[in-house]
C-alpha cells in the first residue's frame, strides 16, 4: 500500500506539473483572456493531478502498516 501511494503521489505531482506548464501555454493564456477559465485539457490535468495527490496521501496516511 505504501508504494502505491507514493507512485501515486510522483503520478499526481508530474500531472500538476503538466497542467501549470499547459496554463502558461499561449493558446491556453488566450484562452483564459476570452473565456475567463484554461482549456479543457489544462483542467483535465489539473483535476487528475489534484485526485493523484490525495489518493495517494490517504494510502500513505491511512493504509495498512
Amino acid at each position: 500500500m505504501r508504494i502505491l501511494g507514493i507512485v501515486l503521489l510522483v503520478i499526481g505531482a508530474v500531472l500538476l506539473l503538466f497542467g501549470y506548464n499547459a496554463s502558461e501555454s499561449v493558446a491556453d493564456q488566450v484562452s483564459e483572456t476570452f473565456t475567463g477559465r484554461f482549456t479543457q485539457e489544462t483542467m483535465n490535468y489539473i483535476i487528475a493531478g489534484v485526485a493523484c495527490v490525495a489518493a495517494g496521501g490517504a494510502m500513505l496516511l491511512f493504509g495498512r502498516r
